[in-house]
C-alpha cells in the first residue's frame, strides 16, 4: 500500500506544481458556460415516427384529410394541442391519412377544443372517409365539445397522430 500512497502522492504534487488556482477556477468556469450553453445549440427534435412535414396551417396539410372546422395552428394551438384557456374534447372521430412524403397511412385522432368563442380562422372541411351521422365515430358534423366536462363552445380542431395504420 506504500508504494500506491506514494505514485498518487507523486502526481499529485506535479499537477499542483504545474497548476495555478486561478488557472483552476478559469478552466472550471469555462466548462460550466460551455455546458449551461449546450441546450441552445440548434438540434433536430422531430421524431422520425411522427411526421411533421407540411403547412400546418394549410388545409391541404396531409393529416387534415377527415378534418371538419378551425385549424387548431391557425388559433394559438397548434396541429396536436389546443389553444391556451381552451379543454381538448372527452370524445373524439377518427381517420386514416396517407403521409405523402412516406407512403404510410397514419390513424389520426380529431379533437375538438372547447371553452372559448369560435376561433373563426383557417376554416377547413374535408370529408375523406366521413361516415353519416349514424356512423358518429367517423363523423366530422358532430359538435363533440358536447361531451365535454368544459363549456360545449367550440373553438378549433386538431390533428393527433395516433400511430402508423397496419391496414388490418
Amino acid at each position: 500500500m506504500g508504494r500506491l500512497d506514494q505514485w498518487f502522492e507523486t502526481r499529485t504534487r506535479e499537477i499542483a506544481r504545474g497548476t495555478s488556482r486561478r488557472g483552476f477556477l478559469a478552466s472550471a468556469s469555462a466548462l460550466m458556460m460551455g455546458a449551461a450553453a449546450v441546450p441552445l445549440l440548434p438540434v433536430a427534435r422531430v421524431s422520425a415516427a411522427m411526421p411533421t412535414d407540411g403547412d400546418a396551417t394549410s388545409c391541404d396539410y396531409w393529416r387534415y384529410c377527415a378534418i371538419d372546422g378551425f385549424l387548431c395552428g391557425c388559433c394559438g394551438g397548434s396541429p396536436s394541442s389546443c389553444p391556451p384557456g381552451t379543454v381538448v374534447s372527452a370524445v373524439t372521430w377518427v381517420g386514416t391519412c396517407r403521409n405523402p412524403n412516406d407512403n404510410k397511412d397514419y390513424i389520426i385522432s380529431y379533437n375538438d377544443c372547447c371553452g372559448r368563442s369560435s376561433c373563426g380562422r383557417c376554416a377547413c372541411q374535408r370529408d375523406e372517409g366521413d361516415m353519416p351521422l349514424y356512423r358518429s365515430d367517423a363523423a366530422n358534423d358532430i359538435n363533440w365539445c358536447a361531451g365535454s366536462t368544459a363549456d360545449i363552445v367550440y373553438n378549433c380542431s386538431t390533428a393527433v397522430i395516433m400511430g402508423v395504420s397496419t391496414g388490418e
